[in-house]
């Protein structure tokens, strides 16, 4: 278990985390987010003992780090996959760590096994790319068999297959019992692979719940409706509480009815419908909700002249 009350860390003028209070629970996958600069990657060094907390603490199944007799044992941390002497190789670079840290030799060969990298361990580093050196990183984490894990970025570099590793990965963890502590922008991976989530914005928590109720929490979901009849459908559908946004001259996407509700207004006055599907709320529409006002700098739509789509049009009447 991680635990985290009133952490707070200043660098001179500028605080990176300030009062972050959570918990990361055993046997649970526990998604770290927040915008670039938030706080993440310092949080989890300070759990590492990579930084020392301003004010507060953070501890990893009751103490700091530092007063574990064995923390390798406790917990296993992929912070920088980078962080190898880049002339070793894999083995020689886990079998050092194993030797100062007292693990059993096998253990080295049991992590190449389980992290794909077997095939390559004596090679040297330097020659890996992105994806095999975020392996490794796995593998150091791995190496001492620990209760809790910390992965910031674990799927950086990887293709789909070792995504899809990571995901199986994590959630096997954690039904052993273990706590994992993991920061991703796949927003799409971490909807997968996550139990429960931490969010941090400008080094605040501004989310700390199940993901179930994150995504219940944002806001009512939408109906995307087809239609030749579009004007008439619009005035079928307006009232209090519903807004309407004309995609294009067939296609509404509709928020404050359901599809029930839609399709009985539209068979009252005869109007066609070609399609009415439910558009659920992502992951990702939950975080942009929760982040938009704590991004340190927003960008514009990217878009050109010629590439942006035409005005939308929104009906709505709320509470009228």
């Amino acid at each position: 278990m991680i635990q985290a009350q009133n952490l707070t860390k200043h660098y001179g003028d500028k605080t990176a985390v300030s009062g972050a209070t959570f918990t990361a629970q055993q046997g649970k996958v526990t998604g770290f987010l927040g915008p670039n600069g938030a706080g993440k990657s310092t949080t989890m060094r300070m759990a590492m003992g990579l930084d020392r907390p301003s004010e507060g603490s953070i501890t990893i199944n009751g103490k700091p780090l530092a007063e574990h007799k064995s923390p390798l044992r406790e917990v296993g941390a992929l912070l920088d996959a980078r962080a190898a002497h880049p002339n070793r190789s894999a083995k020689a670079h886990l079998s050092a760590i194993a030797a100062t840290h007292n693990i059993p030799k096998k253990r080295v060969d049991d992590v190449l096994e389980l992290t794909g990298i077997a095939g390559v361990a004596h090679k040297p580093i330097k020659g890996y790319s992105l994806g095999m050196g975020q392996r490794l990183g796995i593998a150091v984490a791995l190496l001492g068999d620990p209760e809790t894990l910390i992965f910031d970025e674990p799927v950086n570099g990887l293709d789909p297959e070792g995504v899809k590793w990571v995901r199986q990965l994590c959630r096997a963890l954690a039904a052993e019992g273990r706590t994992v502590f993991i920061s991703s922008h796949l927003m799409s991976e971490m909807a997968q692979t996550a139990d429960h989530l931490v969010v941090i914005g400008r080094g605040r928590i501004i989310a700390d719940a199940p993901i179930e109720h994150l995504l219940n929490s944002t806001g009512e979901n939408r109906v995307r409706v087809r239609t030749d009849a579009a004007e008439s459908l619009v005035q079928a559908l307006n009232g209090p509480g519903v807004t309407i946004v004309e995609r294009d001259s067939s296609l509404l996407e509709v928020q404050g009815l359901t599809p029930r509700q839609i399709g009985q207004l539209a068979l009252e006055r005869q109007i066609l419908l070609t399609e009415l599907t439910p558009i659920a709320v992502t992951l990702e529409d939950a975080y942009l909700n929760l982040t938009h006002s704590e991004v340190e700098y927003h960008s514009g739509d990217g878009l050109s002249p010629l590439t942006q789509d035409q005005p939308e049009t929104v009906h709505a009447m709320e509470g009228k």
